[in-house]
C-alpha cells in the first residue's frame, strides 16, 4: 500500500504509518497532555510499533499505573501486565461505598510499593480504612511528588503520626484539608523541594505555633504557593509570638501566592518574618476579635508590589464577612455578621498611614446580594463608625457608594459637614451614588455635605442622582 498520496492541489501527504518514531512520540505526548494521561494503554494496544515507542519513553510521556477505588482489576494483575512504572493512587470515600469496599484492598496493596508511589490522593476515607493505611505507610516514600488528603473530623483524630515514615523528600505538592499539622510536621521538614503547600481547615487540636511554621517554611526555598487556614481561633492564650521576641527572618524567593485564615496576631508574625519579591496574589481572612492592632501587617502591605500597583479598592459587605479587595490580586476579609462589627473591624484593619490605604484614589463600597444590610435595620448606626472607616483614605478622589450604602453613609457625611471639617476624605473630588433611589432626607444630607465642602474650598461633584449632578 502506498504511504504517500497527493491532494487535489498536488501537495503530498504522508500516512501515519510512515511517520518517524520521534514524530509519533511528539503526537503521543500532545495526546496524553490533553487530559488523557490515564489512556496511554490505549496507544500500546494499537500495534507493536506504537507499544515499543510508548514504553521506550515512560518519563517523556509521564506513564503511570493508576489505582483507584473504582478499578476492577487487582493490583497484581496490573503489575503483571505493565512494565515497572510509577503508581498513582486515588481513593474517594463515596466511590469506596459504591464499590462495597472492594476498592480498599487495591489502595492498601498499592501503598505497599512505597518506592514506586508518585501520587496519593485520598478524600474523605472512613477511619476504619485509615487503620489499614497506617500499617502500610510506615516507610519513607522517596518517589512521591504529589500528596492530596481531605479528611473528615473522624479521620483527623486517627491520622497516623508516622505517615509515610515522616519522609517524602521528592514531594512537590502537598494539599491537606482537616489534618492536624503536628502529625505531619516531620514530613514537612523532609519536603525541601515543595512548590505548593496548602494546609487548610486545620482543626483546633492540630494547631501549630507560628514559630514552628516559620521553621518548616525556612527549608522550602522553591515554594511558590502557600496556604494556611485554621478552622477556628486557638483556645489557648498563646496566640502567636511575643512581639518583643527577636525575629528570625526567612526568604521565600519563589513565593507568588499567599493565603491565610486565622487570627491577626498569627499572620502578623508570619508576614513580618518572610521576605518575598515575586508575590502576586494575597488572600487573608481574619477571625473576628474585639481589637485589631496590625501594624506589622500594614508594613507587609506597604512593601508588597501588589499594593503599590493599585489605586482602586473595593469594600464589600456580605452576610457573614466584610472584604477589602484590590482587584483580584489582594483580598483582606474579616469574618463577622453584624454591620457594627464589620465596620469596627475593617476600620481598625485599615487604620494606617501606609499604602494602600493612604494612596488609593478610588474606593467602591458595595453590598453583595446575600447581605442582610437594609437601611431601616440600622437606624441606630453611629455615624462615627462610617467616618472611621473612611478616615485612612486621605488621597481618595473618587468614592462610589453602591446600593443601600448611600442611605447609610449619608448621615455620616452630613455630620462631617456640620462640623465643618475636612480631615476625612480631604482629597475627595467625586461622589458616585448608584443602584438606589434616595430618600428626601438622604438627598438633603448629601446636598449639605457638598455645600460645606464647596465653602471650605474643597468642591465635590455628585454623580448619578437627578438634581445633584
Amino acid at each position: 500500500m502506498s504511504t504517500r498520496t497527493t491532494d487535489r492541489f498536488g501537495i503530498g501527504r504522508v500516512t501515519i504509518d510512515n511517520l518517524p518514531d520521534d514524530v509519533l512520540l511528539e503526537i503521543f505526548s500532545f495526546y496524553l497532555a490533553e487530559g488523557r494521561s490515564e489512556t496511554w494503554h490505549t496507544l500500546v494496544h494499537i500495534c507493536r510499533r506504537w507499544r515499543s515507542i510508548v514504553f521506550a519513553s515512560p518519563r517523556r510521556l509521564d506513564l503511570r499505573i493508576r489505582c483507584t477505588t473504582g478499578i476492577r482489576a487487582t493490583l497484581k494483575e496490573m503489575l503483571d501486565i505493565w512494565p515497572i512504572l510509577p503508581i498513582e493512587i486515588r481513593a474517594n470515600g463515596r466511590a469506596l461505598e459504591q464499590s462495597r469496599g472492594e476498592g480498599a484492598d487495591i489502595i492498601v496493596a498499592a501503598l505497599e510499593h512505597s518506592d514506586r508511589v508518585c501520587q496519593i490522593s485520598l478524600e474523605y476515607l472512613p477511619s476504619s480504612l485509615w487503620g489499614r493505611i497506617a500499617a502500610v505507610t510506615q516507610e519513607p516514600f522517596p518517589a512521591l511528588t504529589d500528596l492530596h488528603i481531605f479528611a473528615t473530623d473522624e479521620t483527623a483524630t486517627v491520622f497516623p503520626e508516622a505517615f509515610l515514615g515522616g519522609s517524602a523528600p521528592g514531594l512537590r505538592s502537598c494539599v491537606l484539608y482537616g489534618i492536624a499539622i503536628p502529625r505531619i510536621r516531620t514530613l514537612l521538614l523532609s519536603a525541601i523541594h515543595l512548590i505548593d503547600l496548602r494546609l487548610w481547615d486545620v482543626p483546633h487540636f492540630g494547631y501549630i505555633s507560628s514559630e514552628a511554621m516559620i521553621t518548616a517554611l525556612s527549608a522550602m526555598p522553591n515554594l511558590r504557593r502557600f496556604a494556611l487556614g485554621f478552622r477556628s481561633p486557638p483556645s489557648h492564650l498563646d496566640r502567636g509570638r511575643s512581639r518583643s521576641s527577636p525575629l528570625t527572618r526567612i526568604v521565600l524567593p519563589a513565593l507568588t501566592r499567599f493565603t491565610f485564615k486565622g487570627i491577626s496576631e498569627y499572620v502578623e508574625d508570619l508576614v513580618s518574618r518572610i521576605d518575598v519579591t515575586l508575590l502576586d496574589v494575597v488572600s487573608i481572612t481574619l477571625f473576628n476579635q474585639l481589637i485589631f492592632d496590625p501594624p506589622l501587617l500594614h508594613e507587609f502591605f506597604s512593601r508588597t508590589e501588589i499594593v503599590k500597583a493599585h489605586n482602586r479598592a473595593t469594600v464589600l459587605f456580605y452576610r457573614s464577612a466584610i472584604y477589602f479587595n484590590l482587584g483580584s490580586q489582594f483580598s483582606l476579609r474579616v469574618s463577622c455578621t453584624t454591620l457594627d462589627w464589620q465596620l469596627s473591624s475593617m476600620a481598625q484593619v485599615c487604620s494606617s498611614s501606609l499604602p494602600p490605604f493612604s494612596t488609593l484614589e478610588r474606593l467602591d463600597i458595595q453590598v453583595r446580594e446575600d447581605s442582610s444590610l437594609l437601611p431601616h435595620e440600622h437606624d441606630d448606626m453611629e455615624n462615627a463608625q462610617w467616618l472611621e472607616l473612611l478616615r485612612p483614605f486621605r488621597a481618595l478622589k473618587d468614592l462610589y457608594l453602591v446600593g443601600n450604602l448611600a442611605i447609610l453613609v449619608a448621615p455620616a457625611l452630613q455630620e462631617l459637614a456640620e462640623e465643618g471639617g475636612t480631615e476625612v476624605l480631604p482629597a475627595l473630588q467625586n461622589l458616585f451614588i448608584q443602584g438606589v433611589e434616595p430618600s428626601t432626607l438622604t438627598q438633603e444630607a448629601i446636598v449639605q455635605f457638598v455645600t460645606a465642602r464647596e465653602l471650605s474650598g474643597h468642591p465635590i461633584a455628585v454623580h448619578n442622582w437627578d438634581g445633584l449632578s
